[in-house]
């Protein structure tokens, strides 16, 4: 008998993040888990980046429509591929303890290393924007397809680098490139989460036994201050809170795709994160120019 039925994506990673998160949930309950495969659009469309046809709803919306109609009990995300806004019912009830939060590139030893006027494959926003901050001379074109997709173009030489989640190749067992210690990540980069229906009571108290706290809650303050600036799947947006003592560090970035602006800022303190997300939210938007602010919708 299954007593719970776990949604995934179906790429090679997607399914090894949901096999960590049953084994969780067996070691927790010793309970039977199902791992239900679902093909995203995201999955299906491979030819154009994520930002013109429809964001990261593009990972996420079919897993919410089995949840929604009772298809599976609860379904495992890439959390920096979780909107920032949930679809009604539907919530985040638990992370798995946070890995490797870094970028690593493939394809040359360091960023400094790359062949003057290099052409560098992905098509995030935020990899491709602070690249080209740091060196003007890079060409970036997009790069899409799953871990393998994407080393194999680079092994054929469509492109001479390239820059993947560390956290994503390790739990690959993948050992390939040089992490990035320069770059801050993509909010909630590394953390693998779980959502459920809010009204699934036996679901939610389940996954709770499994949720790493110190992940939640850095990862929910990353999210809300993508909420508070209002980012949206074309923003080139960069943020990591990480506990230092009983306190919390927070830093952040914003910059224009082209990388010709870049603003940071950062916080440490014990109390009053919310307020604080805010007032760095506000100078960083108090800095930019007009160009990088029409990027953004501020709550």
């Amino acid at each position: 008998m299954t007593d719970l039925r776990l949604g995934t994506r179906g790429s090679p990673l997607a399914l090894a993040q949901a096999a960590m998160t049953r084994a969780a949930l067996i070691a927790a309950h010793g309970c039977a888990v199902e791992i239900v495969p679902i093909v995203t659009t995201g999955d299906r469309v491979q030819d154009r980046p994520l930002a013109e046809i429809g964001g990261k709803a593009l990972w996420t919306k079919e897993l919410d429509a089995a949840l929604l109609d009772g298809r599976i009990d609860c379904a495992v995300h890439s959390m920096k591929d979780v909107e920032t806004h949930l679809a009604a019912g539907i919530a985040i009830v638990a992370m798995l303890p946070r890995a490797d939060v870094r970028d690593r590139l493939i394809g040359a030893d360091s960023v400094a290393a790359l062949r003057h006027g290099a052409v560098i494959g992905t098509s995030s926003p935020r990899r491709g924007a602070q690249l080209r901050h740091r060196r003007p001379d890079l060409q970036i074109v997009s790069l899409r397809g799953n871990v393998a997709t994407r080393i194999a173009q680079l092994q054929a030489g469509a492109v001479d680098a390239t820059l993947l989640a560390a956290a994503g190749l390790d739990r690959l067992g993948l050992t390939v490139g040089t992490a990035i210690d320069d770059m801050l990540p993509a909010p909630a980069q590394g953390a693998v989460g779980i959502t459920a229906r809010l009204d699934d009571r036996r679901t939610t108290a389940l996954l709770a036994a499994i949720d790493d706290h110190a992940t939640t809650a850095a990862v929910m303050l990353e999210r809300s201050f993508l909420a508070r600036l209002g980012a949206t799947c074309h923003s080139s947006v960069a943020a990591l809170a990480t506990p230092q003592g009983a306190a919390t560090r927070f830093r952040a970035e914003i910059l224009l795709p082209d990388g010709s602006e870049c603003h940071a800022a950062a916080f440490i303190e014990t109390t009053g994160l919310d307020d604080a997300v805010a007032a760095l939210v506000a100078s960083l938007l108090d800095r930019a120019s007009p160009a990088l602010r029409s990027l953004f919708s501020p709550a």
